[in-house]
């Protein structure tokens, strides 16, 4: 009886150890594989103008990105677009503040255009993205056009508005830079990454 007893408790010893370990790895490959993909990352963004912002903005995806330039690509455009739609939503909410002077208010109109057309171009390079065959020929060809078309919309906004509006009040430049540098950069950032596929496609 006694004999049993010490057996089942060596038993269970060795179980709860074996347990213990089992999970001790688990944890261990899980770490090692989630630093291997955040480095992947790190190392990616090289290729871009504003690193720190994309190592930030990117490195909530690293577990879908793992080692994918088609994933890290297709995540870029995708926190592009979110940030441009915010932006968009912010500068239209301006538009229709009623206190704007004129020329402030022709000139927010504008952006809230340009700002509308740069979501337009990076949803339809997002979805193109999610074809298999974006990385071949025209395909990637087109992506990289709307891209860069939207970062142009994105530059052409703070021109109007910071370069050119010269008269335009300083609090109206502030809500509008605060919005669209970020997007700006973001997109910098995803079309530096989906030109990098052509370097990384076979």
């Amino acid at each position: 009886m006694m004999g049993g007893r010490r057996w089942n408790s060596a038993a269970s010893a060795t179980l709860v150890s074996l347990l213990i370990i089992f999970g001790f790895c688990i944890s261990s490959c899980f770490t090692d594989a989630t630093r291997i993909h955040a480095d992947y990352i790190v190392s990616s963004c090289r290729a871009t103008t504003f690193r720190r912002l994309c190592v930030d903005s990117l490195s909530p995806y690293a577990s879908v990105v793992r080692n994918s330039p088609m994933e890290l690509a297709r995540s870029a455009l995708s926190v592009s677009l979110s940030g441009a739609r915010s932006a968009a939503a912010a500068v239209s909410k301006l538009a229709a503040d009623g206190t704007l002077a004129p020329r402030e208010a022709a000139a927010v109109r504008d952006c809230m255009t340009t700002t509308g057309d740069s979501v337009d171009e990076l949803r339809r390079s997002l979805e193109e993205m999610g074809n298999p065959k974006a990385v071949v020929g025209l395909r990637l060809d087109d992506i990289q056009t709307w891209v860069s078309a939207a970062l142009t919309d994105e530059d052409t906004c703070m021109d109007g508005i910071v370069g050119g509006g010269r008269g335009m009040g300083g609090v109206v430049k502030v809500a509008i830079r605060r919005q669209i540098v970020n997007v700006a950069q973001l997109t910098s950032n995803a079309l530096a990454l989906i030109n990098a596929l052509n370097s990384a496609s076979p």
